[in-house]
């Protein structure tokens, strides 16, 4: 299966768990990024058991909003019984890399409200160790060289990320991102807690203190169900 199929799969696979598991008249969180966009279209089919669905990014919002599915501000919604979305990286643990797409803040601040946090992701994503994937570092612009200076002074080589037209990349809070390569993580909670402490860090791409309960992994032989231990 190519990994747009494997994607599909996944996204298919999300749709179902939600429909089984949540109640009728929820409000879902949906992550960004073009597995969760599998997960919006498989949505569909049923969207009229759900209120509405909490967005992670503007881009998620506007594929939301193309299907019909109403979308809430996060500040309008009491509870949150799933969030699903896609990951750079995961590793054993549960504990993920995301940000890739740049929407790592919303997408962080969705999934802290939520009761469970559904990882999709292919096989490919599955790690021992965190880091292969550069790590996205959101930071306050006037900040970016004084983070880079932390970033290298533990090892790791910062890349501020740039758009098509060669200026930085700007997220949708109007923020910047530093790209962070060369790093092992073995100690994914601790680092996270060691870099969101940087003054002008906006959020690290770090989900670990927060990491996902369950993963649906598109391999070559079908959908694996993993479930984490609480954190």
């Amino acid at each position: 299966m190519t990994q747009d199929e494997l994607k599909q799969l996944v996204g298919q696979a999300a749709a179902d768990y939600v429909n089984a598991n949540v109640p009728e008249g929820a409000v879902i969180g949906v992550g960004t990024g073009s597995t969760a966009n599998c997960f919006i279209d498989a949505l569909a089919a049923t969207k009229h058991r759900y209120r509405g669905a909490v967005s992670s990014s503007v881009a998620t919002t506007a594929r939301l909003q193309q299907h019909g599915i109403k979308v809430f501000d996060l500040n309008e919604i009491e509870s949150l019984p799933v969030y699903v979305d896609g990951a750079d990286e995961i590793d054993h643990r549960g504990a993920m890399i995301k940000g890739g797409g740049g929407a790592l803040t919303r997408e962080k601040i969705v999934a802290s409200v939520a009761d469970v946090f559904v990882c999709i992701a292919d096989a490919s994503k599955r790690v021992d160790v965190l880091g292969q994937f550069p790590l996205p570092i959101e930071v306050v612009p006037m900040a970016r060289t004084a983070i880079g200076r932390r970033v290298a002074a533990i090892g790791g080589v910062p890349v501020l990320r740039v758009a098509k037209d060669g200026t930085p990349f700007i997220t949708d809070n109007g923020k910047e991102i530093l790209d962070v390569k060369g790093l092992a993580i073995s100690d994914p909670c601790g680092l996270e807690a060691v870099i969101n402490a940087w003054p002008g860090v906006v959020t690290v791409g770090l989900f670990a203190q927060r990491g996902a309960d369950l993963c649906l992994l598109g391999t070559e032989t079908g959908v694996q169900t993993i479930t984490y231990a609480k954190h």
